[in-house]
């Protein structure tokens, strides 16, 4: 990405606009990742509704995600008329992990739990962002403390692309209103107390109070509590 791409970026702004001003000065490939979340919807919205195509939005279907996840992503494809390109864990990898360690296996430790989510979610997303030079994300830092250090703009050492986090700094009421506002399809579990929404087994609704990361597995510490994913 040129410089002056990164600097605009970094300030904020408008998305639509920002979104539009990445995919028209970007010649490398841009990918955007996409779990169905609120956050997520409200960024398809404004790659699709603006045609553009250069954008490759993709998810990760690790086969425990929730029947709303699923409807959620139904009704995002038959709004906008649009593909959204699906990355499967390898077959023997998780027949085997499943067969040796079990159908729950992630309740007994965080190797474990770790171990399931890389068959499932980091392997299939390394696939998804070979040759990658931009990575778009939902990330927003009010889901976790692990998140205060990122910036909307950084370089990824681990995936060696810069990665674009556009809602960083919106509030969870700024992403609501949005969408609301722009008719975007999202989750109905967000309207039962989920604030991020993975896979079914590791995701419950939290209570006024709790913290943001109290509805993802739940039974770790919570300096534990990330999937690898995002570093």
């Amino acid at each position: 990405m040129k410089e002056t791409i990164i600097n605009t970026l970094k300030k904020g702004g408008n998305i639509r606009e920002n979104l539009k001003l990445l995919s028209e000065n970007t010649t490398g490939k841009i990918v955007f990742s996409t779990s169905f979340g609120i956050e997520d919807q409200l960024i398809t919205e404004s790659v699709f509704t603006q045609d553009l195509d250069n954008i490759e939005v993709f998810t990760l279907d690790t086969g425990r995600l929730f029947p709303e996840t699923y409807a959620t992503w139904d009704k995002t494809l038959l709004q906008y008329g649009k593909k959204i390109k699906t990355y499967y864990p390898y077959q023997d990898h998780l027949e085997t992990f499943v067969e040796e360690r079990g159908i729950n296996a992630f309740y007994e430790s965080p190797e474990l739990r770790k171990e399931c989510c890389h068959i499932r979610k980091v392997e299939p997303l390394q696939r998804a962002l070979k040759d990658a030079d931009v990575w778009i994300t939902g990330l927003r830092a009010e889901h976790s403390p692990n998140r205060n250090s990122l910036e909307i703009v950084q370089w990824d050492e681990q995936y060696q692309l810069y990665k674009y986090n556009p809602l960083l700094h919106w509030t969870t009421e700024e992403v609501k209103t949005y969408v609301q506002q722009n008719g975007i399809p999202y989750n109905v579990l967000h309207d039962r107390g989920f604030v991020s929404i993975g896979c079914a087994p590791c995701t419950r609704a939290i209570q006024e109070g709790d913290d943001f990361r109290a509805g993802r597995w739940w039974w770790e510490e919570t300096s534990k509590k990330e999937c690898g994913l995002h570093r």
